[in-house]
């Protein structure tokens, strides 16, 4: 059994909420009618000029009664409040579902909050941009990224099918994962490079001549560095909700980095050429595989 849902709420308009809701718009039109949620007045009038909402309001308990699905997409150490918050003025069966980063903390703050007849579908779009708020949503941002639910098998199938079915609205390639699964892999892929490039760019306060750093810093350092610049806050919670997989993660990553300065230090070019000649062989494995990796789904892992 599908569920026809007509009305979406979504907390939080920034890039990734008013992304969803531009998606939506644009796939469905008049069918569904998008709630936009949000403290800042001046991102939701904004929302409402691009067309990511119908209706906008600063008032959450009022935006979400009577909405069929609600999308948390704020910062992972604001959710639980706001869901606890917002918890009373949810309809009989309506489905909550977020955007974060790291899904265990999540599902374990959120699930305790709900009450009866309420039903969570945890997901995460593996898909963003260096700049953040209304101003750089795009209704093309999740079209052929990944977008991971992590459900547990206790949670109701309709409503998983339900997220599936609004998801695919977006153009993402959907997947389901579970949740600690999930945390892991993407400390290594996105929680631990967003972490390297700021470092990167912290570094040049280091130089000597940080200016002329600067002057001369080219493509490669920019194209590297380019996710440094995101959200402060969203990731400073990211690595708050997924400390152990990260602060692992982390761990080996000073490990190479520990050996390739020894190596240069000790002049040993073979060392130095092997820890390259990895990087590259690795790399280019990855993007011959990526052609074969769309075209199937991940495997649940379990």
């Amino acid at each position: 059994m599908r569920l026809a849902i007509r009305r979406i709420a979504i907390l939080g308009m920034g890039l990734i909420g008013g992304s969803l809701g531009l998606a939506f718009k644009a796939a469905r039109g008049g069918k569904v009618e998008v709630i936009g949620i949000d403290n800042n007045e001046l991102s939701l009038i904004k929302a409402r000029q691009r067309g990511a909402a119908d209706i906008v309001t600063t008032d959450a308990r009022a935006g979400v009664a009577n909405a069929d699905m609600i999308f948390i997409c704020t910062p992972v150490l604001q959710a639980a409040a706001l869901v606890k918050e917002i918890a009373p003025y949810l309809k009989q069966g309506a489905i909550l579902t977020d955007t974060g980063s790291t899904k265990s903390y999540l599902i374990e703050q959120i699930s305790a909050l709900l009450p009866c007849g309420i039903h969570y579908v945890p997901g995460h779009p593996m898909a963003g941009r260096e700049k953040s708020g209304i101003e750089a949503a795009d209704s093309t941002l999740f079209r052929d990224k990944w977008y991971i639910l992590t459900p547990s098998g206790a949670d109701n199938a309709t409503a998983v099918e339900a997220v599936r079915q609004v998801i695919s609205w977006t153009g993402a390639r959907i997947t389901e994962m579970d949740a600690e699964r999930h945390d892991w892999c993407t400390a290594l892929i996105s929680h631990v490079p967003h972490i390297g490039a700021a470092a990167l760019v912290n570094l040049l306060a280091y130089s000597e001549d940080q200016d002329s750093s600067i002057k001369l810093a080219g493509g490669g350092f920019r194209d590297t560095t380019r996710i440094a610049s995101s959200n402060a806050d969203m990731w400073a919670d990211v690595c708050m909700t997924n400390a152990a997989p990260i602060a692992d993660s982390l761990d080996k990553f000073s490990q190479l980095i520990g050996q390739v300065s020894q190596a240069i230090r000790q002049g040993d070019r073979a060392s130095i050429h092997q820890f390259f000649a990895n990087a590259k062989e690795r790399r280019d494995e990855l993007l011959k595989l990526e052609e074969v990796v769309t075209e199937q789904p991940l495997s649940n892992g379990r």
